[in-house]
């Protein structure tokens, strides 16, 4: 697997920036946990880069598409479950297992709530995000009201993490990456 043939196959069937933003924000995030786990970062990166490649295109098919589009890409079964083990029972039947894929599960959803939450902060960042903001929008259903609490909340579980440690150790990842992925935005946008 290539980084950047990757790229080009998510921007391939992905146009809309804002399914951009989020793979390479969910990419950075899954960087981050790989290399705090002494793991190959550019695979859990991959992982991450591509995990929404068919939402765009085909939404109702979520985590089934991706199956075609992988595998006339010859990506490998393991990258194609992983991949699809984020919508585990939602879109998908395959479960979470290993510990990258339970973060993907755990962060997906979790990176487009603290997502919202910095646009609405002056600063537009993760750098003086904290926690406790972070549980003020959680607990408000309406706000982000597609980020599904309830997902986030089996994913601290499956890691067997506090509520708080998960999104803690997100805000800290999405920190990480956040000037990677603005300056790839940049690029991307030009």
């Amino acid at each position: 697997m290539n980084r950047k043939e990757a790229f080009d196959l998510l921007k391939k069937h992905n146009k809309e920036t804002f399914h951009i933003l989020h793979a390479l924000t969910v990419e950075g995030v899954m960087k981050y946990f790989a290399k705090e786990y002494g793991e190959d970062e550019e695979y859990w990166g991959i992982i991450g880069l591509l995990h929404d490649i068919d939402f765009e295109e085909y939404p109702e098919e979520h985590c089934k598409k991706c199956i075609d589009i992988l595998n006339s890409e010859n990506y490998p079964k393991e990258v194609i479950n992983s991949i699809c083990s984020h919508g585990y029972g939602i879109c998908s039947d395959i479960e979470p297992k290993h510990k990258m894929e339970k973060i993907l599960f755990a962060t997906d959803e979790l990176t487009g709530l603290i997502g919202a939450v910095i646009k609405m902060r002056p600063s537009k960042s993760t750098k003086d995000l904290e926690v406790s903001s972070l549980k003020k929008k959680f607990k408000d259903k309406k706000f982000a009201a597609g980020c599904s609490r309830d997902v986030i909340k089996t994913g601290a579980e499956l890691l067997n993490w506090e509520l708080d440690e998960l999104f803690e150790k997100t805000i800290l990842a999405m920190r990480a990456c956040e000037d990677s992925v603005n300056k790839e935005m940049e690029s991307y946008n030009s």
